[in-house]
């Protein structure tokens, strides 16, 4: 019976986008499955009967847990993460260590919930940092996982191998990879190129034990394939890793607007909308703590907020941060820290 906490109160568009995601998401989810929405009680009711929905309050698939605080989008992460102990963010996650749900999703400030996640739910022994993943779209028609993708500007070695071993749990697990390819990305498919952190990094994969295929360039990921096959995950410090992500929301506009200037059908237009509507995948899992935290886009929709509680529930279905534990255990003694 998945149990999943929403952060009621996080996203720019919030209670009303929280609220009318948390709905949907239960027409679509299994019967025995509930939602704790967790927020400050009154504005959540209202906007519950404002939506036409009160009543569901009674059916007990969605309960409302009360946090009387609220972690702004300008609030300084760690400062919010452990001065605002009864805000929404650390309320709902605080709800998996007292076994009292089973995942944890948001759309609030990115910051607090890595560090709101870290500071609650801890990292799995072996961990030295957590790492956002992120599905990009590719041409194969199926999407390609990138970490990290936020959380770490500057990385080691080690912790890039770490980053590997989270993507291909992910990858194995939510979208069904068997012994999901990694790539390093780098400046070119040679083992010697990079700084000095990639080639040491592409050194540690290749005695890893992991499907690691090799060095990877920017323009593979589009295609989703290198030279050597087809690419399930990608490898990268944060700070590349953001660039990259932003540059993919950044180029999605252009291409419609350019397809439109051209006449393109409206078909082949929504098509490519669809293909890069980051609504689709919900959002983005912080892979390597001791539970499930989903990460959400600030302006995320109705929709994406309740395909992110669809990864939660899927995640938590497929035993994933049990999985990554077992990995991490497993892991070679030269890939930790």
């Amino acid at each position: 019976m998945p149990r999943i906490a929403l952060d009621a109160m996080g996203g720019d568009y919030a209670p009303a986008a929280t609220v009318a995601g948390a709905l949907l998401a239960l027409a679509e989810l299994p019967a025995d499955a509930s939602l704790q929405m967790v927020g400050k009680e009154d504005v959540l009711v209202a906007e519950l009967e404002r939506q036409g929905h009160a009543s569901v309050l009674g059916n007990g698939r969605i309960e409302i847990v009360g946090a009387t605080q609220v972690i702004e989008m300008n609030d300084k992460p760690s400062v919010a993460a452990k001065g605002k102990r009864d805000s929404s963010m650390v309320v709902g996650l605080r709800l998996q260590t007292e076994g009292r749900s089973d995942a944890f999703v948001s759309a609030g400030n990115t910051g607090a919930q890595m560090a709101a996640s870290v500071f609650v739910l801890r990292l799995h022994e072996g961990l030295s940092r957590p790492a956002i993943s992120t599905l990009l779209p590719t041409g194969r028609g199926v999407p390609l996982v990138m970490l990290d993708s936020g959380a770490n500007v500057d990385c080691s070695p080690e912790e890039l191998v770490q980053f590997a071993r989270l993507g291909a749990v992910y990858a194995e697990d939510i979208l069904r990879r068997a012994n999901p390819a990694v790539g390093l990305l780098s400046v070119g498919e040679e083992p010697e190129k990079g700084n000095l952190a990639v080639k040491e990094a592409h050194r540690l994969l290749a005695q890893s034990g992991l499907n690691f295929i090799g060095n990877v360039e920017g323009r593979d990921l589009p295609r989703g394939a290198c030279a050597r096959g087809d690419l399930d995950v990608v490898v990268c410090d944060g700070f590349t890793g953001n660039v990259i992500l932003k540059f993919y929301e950044a180029v999605a506009p252009m291409i419609f607007g350019l397809l439109a200037q051209h006449g393109a059908p409206r078909s082949a237009v929504d098509a490519v909308k669809h293909a890069f509507d980051y609504a689709q995948y919900g959002g983005a899992p912080l892979l390597g703590v001791k539970g499930i935290s989903i990460i959400c886009h600030g302006q995320s929709s109705a929709e994406a907020i309740k395909n992110a509680i669809k990864v939660a529930a899927l995640a938590i279905d497929r035993g994933m941060a049990a999985h990554i534990g077992r990995s991490v255990r497993s892991a070679p003694q030269e890939a930790r820290p």
